[in-house]
């Protein structure tokens, strides 16, 4: 580290790191999380998505702390699955509404439980998720209820960094982040 950094940047209330600190999977949604929610659509009727790259790069910093990103979306399109793919994201369920039996074939193949799991959802659909797992998370633009059950909330909005908060807070509540950073710094 350079001299004149001796600790990093961030710093969340010991009691967060503690519920934190199990964590070994993460769902997330991804319109209103992963994307702003805004639905785009070209002349011929394709779907564009829009996402964060500092969500992006906090997935892949997630993988390498050997945290799991999971992806369960009422929605799938070309771009998303593109995207995933890029990230090297490799647990994801398309096109559900139910999406708690979708997470727990996710946490099943993983060989996890619900108190390992964190998920980040902003609207009706997340709730089942975010009531069953042990870190609860939403965007700032989430809707009310969802806010209601967060046990944190980011200050950002989705799709404009509030995925890569989570991904720092799990990162130093698993004791990775400053290890990660150092690859960074000159």
């Amino acid at each position: 580290m350079s001299p004149t950094m001796t600790a990093p940047a961030l710093d969340f209330p010991p009691a967060l790191l503690l519920k934190a600190q199990a964590v070994r999977v993460v769902f997330f949604d991804v319109d209103g999380v992963l994307t702003d929610g805004g639905l785009y659509f070209s002349e011929a009727g394709e779907t564009l998505k829009r996402f964060h790259t500092l969500d992006g790069h906090g997935i892949k910093l997630l993988q390498q702390a050997g945290i799991t990103p999971a992806v369960v979306t009422g929605r799938d399109s070309a771009p998303l699955r593109l995207r995933l793919r890029q990230l090297g994201v490799q647990h994801a369920i398309f096109g559900t509404e139910d999406k708690l039996p979708a997470a727990q074939q996710i946490l099943d193949t993983l060989g996890l439980q619900w108190s390992q799991a964190a998920a980040m959802g902003d609207d009706w659909p997340d709730l089942p998720l975010l009531r069953r797992c042990a870190l609860a998370c939403a965007p700032a633009n989430a809707h009310p209820e969802n806010l209601a059950q967060a046990d944190w909330v980011s200050s950002l909005a989705g799709g404009q960094g509030a995925v890569r908060q989570l991904c720092d807070l799990l990162l130093v509540a698993s004791g990775q982040y400053r290890r990660l950073l150092e690859q960074y710094l000159p």
